[in-house]
């Protein structure tokens, strides 16, 4: 049982990591799309290129197993703040897509929290010291 969850764990890491490493292409390059997405949600350039930095430690924490737990408490913030963004400000359905981009958000956010659920001692691990 354990090694199923260990394998669970590691699939859903690498599903969060691959899409917040895929946006990343966007946001670096200065992609029109993300430009205006950051416009609408006025942090353009500084609140793309940071985010960007965080999403790139965030999906490096959680490629690495010991780390995992540090990059999907980061992610599940991000997350948020994306959802949030899309509800409130942007829209599901931003420019056309269909949702895609908020789906992405919502499939990230789920794969982090099993990577938290899966992980949690080592979160309040810190507790427990005297």
């Amino acid at each position: 049982m354990k090694k199923k969850n260990y394998y669970i764990e590691r699939i859903a890491a690498f599903v969060a990591a691959i899409i917040l490493l895929q946006t990343l292409y966007y946001k670096f390059t200065g992609h029109p799309d993300s430009i205006k997405l950051f416009t609408e949600l006025g942090v353009e350039p500084y609140g793309r290129i940071g985010l960007g930095v965080v999403e790139l430690m965030a999906a490096l924490l959680l490629i690495v197993p010991k780390t995992a737990h540090i990059g999907a408490l980061l992610s599940i913030g991000i997350m948020l703040g994306a959802i949030a963004s899309h509800v409130f400000v942007i829209g599901i359905n931003y420019n056309n897509d269909g949702g895609v981009l908020f789906s992405l958000a919502l499939v990230t956010l789920l794969c982090s929290a099993i990577v938290l659920s899966k992980n949690k001692n080592r979160v309040f691990s810190f507790l427990k010291r005297p």
